[in-house]
């Protein structure tokens, strides 16, 4: 799976991680419903540092159609609600 990170680009991920993976990105959605701005900065970087950790980086020149659509480290909750409302932008 390709996955993006916003502001830095896209990771192929093997499809193997994908439950590990699936587990973080449900407990960020828990975390954003409640408005849980601690656990969500925890969770979002323990995200995003597995996608590096388990990924190898595509080249930046690469375009690929992503899988999944993270946002960048720095989000802050209400920016990530946008992102859901708008475009859904982070597959469930």
């Amino acid at each position: 799976m390709i996955v993006r990170i916003m502001g830095e680009g896209q990771v192929k991920v093997d499809d193997t991680h994908l439950t590990e993976l699936n587990r973080l990105d449900d407990d960020l959605l828990v975390e954003l419903e409640k408005g849980d701005e601690a656990g969500f900065r925890g969770t979002l970087h323990a995200l995003l540092d597995a996608v590096r950790k388990l990924g190898e980086p595509l080249p930046d020149d690469s375009l690929e159609p992503s899988g999944l659509i993270l946002p960048n480290p720095d989000a802050t909750l209400e920016e990530v609600r946008a992102m859901l409302r708008d475009d859904g932008l982070i597959p469930g």
